[in-house]
């Protein structure tokens, strides 16, 4: 294997254009080295853009390149299986977004297929990487607020082109799969565990048959109530806030902060405040490192794959809850 993990993209969609492609570029152990669409033209012009190497006008040519070490894909969240099982029985290692499937079943088939040939596989949750993410978990572990009592999360925003895939029911859309899905995680991250109930309420589209707004309360083993809201039509948003018998934790613009600014974790602890303040970091450059790191020294990924699977469980139960 070469010096730098040699990666290859199957998708030109906006995700992997404006992040995570630049961030495999500025990686420390990567390098980005095709590209691939269904339609040649639309590979051939990212990679202009971009400088990548190799376009292709098909996923199956850039899955069996040989020069390709690794594979990252942002397909559509209904794609995600299929493509991702495919470039397991290539052998190719493979980073893929979330949520990992439409639903837990498919998520289990792939990390199975993956499994079962010894190829590494792991979910692109890029927010968990952020330094600031790590602290406040550590922050928890240490028992910064006492015992963890409530956890309560939103992350929303409005769109507005009606043809946007979010809006798909065809390709798994919904603010829940899209957006509420780092809510989910970052409860279960923050506790350590699996939530054992839960209840959900949904505004559905009349036009997309999506659920377009969600509101979810899960409820955990310790006691620990997580209680959140995903939209795909209301103001831009994104905080938690952990609030425990000693103290609470804010935290905002939480999941996508920007790369190049300072963050914060606000702190409430008996009485005091503090603002810890967290050098800026780009969490998708984090992420791909760790990946690429993980390949080249034949170890797991910090988050193991199993995770997606569960973070697909609760959120088949939240839909289902949703729908009664």
């Amino acid at each position: 294997m070469a010096d730098k993990i040699r990666w290859g993209v199957i998708s030109t969609a906006n995700i992997g254009r404006k992040r995570v492609l630049p961030a495999i570029q500025q990686s420390r152990n990567g390098e980005l080295v095709a590209i691939a669409s269904r339609n040649l033209d639309s590979a051939q012009a990212v990679a202009d853009e971009l400088g990548i190497p190799k376009a292709y006008g098909s996923y199956e040519a850039l899955i069996a390149d040989p020069d390709i070490d690794a594979i990252y894909n942002p397909l559509p969240n209904s794609l995600h299986a299929e493509w991702s099982i495919k470039c397991a029985e290539a052998g190719k290692p493979t980073l893929c977004e979330k949520p990992l499937a439409s639903d837990a079943a498919e998520a289990q088939t792939m990390v199975d297929a993956f499994a079962e040939r010894g190829v590494l596989f792991a979910e692109a949750f890029m927010w968990r990487f952020h330094p600031r993410s790590q602290r406040v978990k550590q922050m928890l572990d240490d028992g910064a607020v006492g015992d963890v009592h409530v956890i309560s999360a939103t992350f929303s925003f409005r769109l507005s082109d009606e043809s946007n895939i979010r809006l798909s029911k065809a390709l798994a859309g919904g603010s829940l799969m899209d957006v509420g899905c780092y809510c989910i995680n970052a409860a279960r991250f923050f506790t350590g565990e699996e939530p054992i109930d839960g209840q959900a309420f949904a505004d559905w589209g009349a036009t997309t048959g999506v659920e377009e707004r969600l509101t979810a309360i899960l409820r955990f083993e310790s006691g620990v109530i997580a209680h959140f809201d995903s939209s795909l039509r209301s103001q831009k948003t994104h905080q938690y806030e952990i609030r425990g018998s000693k103290g609470r934790i804010l935290v905002e613009d939480s999941f996508v902060p920007e790369a190049s600014v300072e963050t914060v974790i606000r702190y409430w602890h008996e009485g005091s405040y503090e603002a810890i303040k967290i050098d800026p970091a780009n969490h998708y450059q984090i992420m791909v490192e760790d990946f690429a790191d993980a390949l080249s020294n034949n170890r797991p990924p910090k988050f193991l794959p199993q995770d997606g699977v569960n973070n697909m469980k609760v959120i088949d139960m939240l839909l289902a809850k949703a729908r009664e």
